[in-house]
């Protein structure tokens, strides 16, 4: 019989609140999360990707409330663009709210290893209920990365999605909820406190 969506969200859930790494379906391609709070769980998610910790991740939040509590600021622009928003859309944000790189997890901080060297961070409000779902019970975002290792092509779908990532992860969302993924990549969008914005990825 297969679990319902409210039980795979409980075992996702009880992953995440304990560190672990979930693969999963967003509102996208198939990728790799954890506690975007938790620089140790963030750590394992670059290990499995065989990726360097410079480069940022993305964070998916349940809605602009949450994104507002992990960034000083959000530009007025970005809140026009997240209403009249009609596709995934992942926005970076001048500067992300994160601990040291030496301090334990806390919740109200986003990991030190999630944001860019230049302090800015990469926020989606997901498109799809299970993920939107998934980070308002767990109360903050969860990292967002496709499942694949660094270079290799990004997974659209369960399918394509290699063994050793799939071994990887301490809870694998089923296969059948592969319908919540479009495997289309986000467009990305930088804004700027000035209003200025800029096109990464239409």
């Amino acid at each position: 019989m297969r679990p319902t969506i409210e039980e795979i969200q409980k075992q996702a859930l009880e992953v995440l609140r304990s560190g672990g790494i979930i693969v999963y379906p967003t509102d996208t391609i198939w990728g790799i999360g954890c506690d975007a709070t938790n620089p140790e769980a963030v750590k394992k998610v670059y290990g499995i990707k065989r990726r360097e910790d410079s480069k940022a991740l993305v964070l998916l939040a349940a809605n602009l409330d949450m994104v507002a509590r992990y960034v000083k600021e959000i530009p007025p622009i970005a809140v026009d663009l997240v209403e009249v928003n009609d596709k995934p859309m992942t926005i970076i944000y001048p500067q992300g709210i994160a601990g040291k790189a030496d301090a334990p997890a806390d919740r109200h901080f986003l990991a030190w290893n999630v944001v860019a060297e230049d302090g800015s961070v990469g926020i989606r409000i997901p498109m799809n209920e299970f993920c939107r779902n998934l980070s308002y019970k767990l109360g903050r975002p969860i990292v967002s990365t496709s499942a694949n290792i660094s270079g290799q092509p990004s997974p659209g779908g369960f399918g394509q999605i290699a063994p050793e990532i799939l071994e990887a992860a301490d809870y694998v969302v089923p296969s059948f909820l592969d319908r919540e993924a479009t495997g289309v990549a986000s467009q990305i969008i930088k804004v700027e406190l000035d209003g200025q914005v800029i096109i990464i990825r239409a």
